[in-house]
């Protein structure tokens, strides 16, 4: 794996998915250090996504109305909307250009994502953050559709289900070899020579 052709990709770690609301993810906590620590290792390569929220359920297109109705807490005229910054070990750690807003579960949803991973020629994503049956998942399959080679990270990924974590993890190792891999931050980080 060259360093110069990888793109670190943290999703949605987020004061909303940290803090008791709604959409808490009690794992985010656990994995928030490898993820901090993948981003030490990468810092010119990591890009972050957040997950934007519309102003009121009526506003979102399609099937998302019907989500936002049924999270109607959640839509921007409830929100506190600083509960949508990233958590502050990683917003700290962000830069001009590192962070693309998302109306959609992909992190490709984001406008502009597409081509930053171009501008990087990323061809290896690696995949952290939350929640993993959800946004990681749809964006591992959109990266996969884009060409890129995917690596979720095992010990930087959570979700507020454990069976659904646990559930793609296993479908990753079992139905998309040479797509998608599954792999400890530790390994990772050696592997790109970037220190323990």
């Amino acid at each position: 794996m060259r360093r110069d052709r990888v793109a670190h990709l943290v999703i949605d770690m987020q004061r909303v998915f940290a803090e008791p609301t709604g959409w808490h993810t009690p794992g985010l906590a656990a994995v928030l250090p490898v993820v901090a620590r993948l981003a030490d290792a990468l810092p010119d390569r990591t890009v972050h996504t957040r997950f934007v929220v519309p102003p009121r359920a009526e506003a979102a297109p399609g099937v998302w109305a019907r989500y936002y109705h049924r999270w109607a807490m959640m839509t921007g005229d409830r929100l506190d909307p600083a509960l949508l910054d990233l958590v502050a070990p990683l917003a700290a750690r962000t830069g001009p250009g590192s962070v693309f807003d998302k109306p959609g579960f992909s992190a490709f949803s984001a406008p502009g994502l597409a081509a930053r991973l171009d501008e990087l020629g990323a061809e290896t994503l690696l995949l952290s953050g939350v929640e993993t049956d959800v946004c990681v998942l749809a964006t591992a399959l959109a990266a996969v559709d884009r060409g890129h080679a995917v690596i979720l990270v095992r010990d930087a990924l959570a979700s507020g289900d454990a069976q659904g974590h646990a559930a793609v993890l296993d479908l990753a190792a079992r139905r998309f070899t040479g797509q998608i891999a599954v792999e400890p931050a530790a390994a990772i980080i050696s592997a790109l020579g970037a220190g323990p």
